[in-house]
């Protein structure tokens, strides 16, 4: 079980006579970007200036991961310190399918979970999301319901759009009842790409952080935005500005916004007390690319699969005077060490209750530590991969079906590694695929099975995976059943826009998830 480290609270934040309050923290959470979209990580474009000066001014981590390689369990395992398969955001219908939370799901995040900001309002934190949700969007899953006291932004991914009668368009969010719903309340041109909603995101993180910085209360704020997600989309003075097509007007965008934010935490005096961490929620969408996807650098494959592209993420984090400026840190680190490092930022102690997954990363933050700890790398409830150290061990390797890839559906496009890349589930349980990162990240080189590196990395892999096996209780699956009944034919406030419609009658089914 992963320990709460109180020594970093002492030297980092206790370090004057005002360090007594808890800093604000500003997690800034993009939606399929990949690795490789950041000029800081070899971008050769080099069109993220403000990204790269964070990085400059703090660290950057090369070495980080999200929890599973697609958006809303990735993002409940972020809020709750807790692998998916723990926190009920994966699926038993079939062996290894990525799950998530599109408009007929009828699960989403369980009460019986404890996310970062309800613990956060312990230590009188006002917390605000603005962008997507994505943990459930029937009215027992709000926001509002688990720890935020703000909210601007949908409980789905902004597809569409919809013609309201066979499924409806998605519904934006002010608080507990909707606005409107995009494409029709907030346009967005798929013709042309151009919606102004990253515009809209900054101006409410820039207006929440003035407000609070006024009323002297520390914040949360979950800046989580989706303008690299497909159908990508940028404002109009963005579009066709950079040199990578649409796609890169959307980061350039998000790139100025982010600079944005944090000059404002400048200008207000407030950033040497405000902990700033930017990621990604999995890899970039290679099915996508180039148009409407990222870049994963040199990492094999992306989202939807357990290769190093499809988990491995963009990192840095930020904080004047606390954080050495110009640190890279190899520190292996996980989209859910962020509830771990907010609660010991906050002075505040993971739940003690239940498996937290999460480590406090803030030994390697401020001191340059290395601590010691596994990947696990889970599709679905499977785990796939495993990596320690710079070896990684695939239990499993698949990239998708035969079926689906015959569709034109390619997770890997231009990648395929015979035997690794496979397009059936092939078990490797008892002599796994071993890659050494270091020599070899983009996991083309498998060692020798009989060679005697093999042996000594095995041996202390095969302890870990074991242990990680026993002991693992899994949640109740949250993302098996669907029904149209339960899209967003009436969120709360409908009514007031006269923008309620009527549900079909309700008929639940297993959920087909074909990857």
């Amino acid at each position: 079980m992963a320990r709460a480290l109180v020594l970093p609270l002492c030297l980092s934040w206790a370090l004057g006579p005002a360090a007594a309050a808890p800093p604000n923290l500003l997690l800034l959470l993009m939606d399929d970007m990949g690795w490789g979209d950041l000029g800081a990580f070899g971008e050769p474009s080099k069109e993220t200036p403000n990204l790269d000066q964070m990085a400059s001014e703090g660290m950057l981590f090369l070495d980080f991961y999200t929890a599973n390689p697609l958006c809303s369990p990735s993002r409940a395992a972020l809020l709750t310190g807790r692998l998916p398969v723990r926190n009920g955001f994966y699926t038993t219908n079939a062996h290894a399918r990525n799950a998530y939370t599109p408009q007929d799901i009828v699960g989403g995040i369980s009460d019986s979970e404890l996310l970062l900001p309800e613990l956060l309002k312990k230590a009188g934190y006002i917390n605000k999301i603005i962008g997507k949700w994505h943990l459930g969007h029937r009215p027992q899953f709000h926001p509002l319901k688990h720890g935020f006291d703000e909210w601007f932004g949908s409980p789905n991914c902004h597809f569409g759009p919809f013609d309201n009668r066979a499924l409806p368009n998605i519904p934006v969010y002010r608080d507990w009842e909707m606005i409107g719903r995009y494409y029709e309340d907030f346009k967005i041109d798929l013709k042309t790409g151009e919606a102004n909603l990253t515009q809209i995101y900054l101006q409410e993180a820039l207006d929440f952080i003035s407000k609070q910085q006024a009323s002297q209360q520390p914040f949360f704020l979950y800046w989580a935005i989706d303008a690299t997600h497909a159908p990508v989309y940028a404002s109009k003075q963005f579009l066709g500005t950079s040199q990578r097509g649409l796609y890169g007007d959307a980061v350039r965008e998000i790139d100025d916004s982010i600079g944005k934010i944090l000059k404002h935490l400048q200008k207000l005096g407030i950033s040497e007390n405000t902990f700033v961490f930017f990621t990604s929620d999995n890899g970039a969408a290679l099915i996508s690319a180039p148009k409407q996807g990222g870049s994963n650098g040199p990492f094999l494959c992306g989202k939807q699969t357990t290769f190093e592209g499809g988990m491995r993420e963009p990192a840095i984090a930020w904080w004047p005077g606390h954080i050495p400026a110009g640190g890279v840190s190899h520190q292996l680190g996980n989209v859910m060490d962020l509830f771990t490092t907010s609660l010991s930022l906050a002075g505040l102690q993971p739940p003690g209750d239940r498996q937290i997954d999460g480590i406090d990363l803030l030994p390697a933050i401020l001191q340059g530590k290395l601590i010691d700890r596994p990947i696990f790398y889970y599709r679905g409830n499977e785990m796939m991969a495993v990596r320690i150290g710079l070896y990684k061990a695939h239990y499993w390797t698949w990239s998708n079906s035969w079926e689906e890839y015959s569709k034109g559906i390619d997770f890997c496009p231009g990648q395929n590694v015979s035997g690794v890349t496979t397009h059936t589930q092939e078990e490797h349980t008892t002599l796994p695929l071993l890659f050494h990162l270091g020599r070899d990240p983009g996991e083309k080189y498998p060692l020798s099975f009989a060679s005697d590196e093999y042996q000594r990395a095995m041996e202390r892999i095969s302890v870990i995976v074991q242990q990680h096996k026993a002991t693992m209780v899994p949640g109740e699956p949250q993302l098996n059943v669907c029904d149209k009944a339960v899209m967003n034919w009436s969120p709360p406030g409908c009514e007031k826009l006269g923008k309620c419609l009527k549900p079909p009658k309700s008929d639940p089914k297993k959920c087909f998830w074909p990857h």
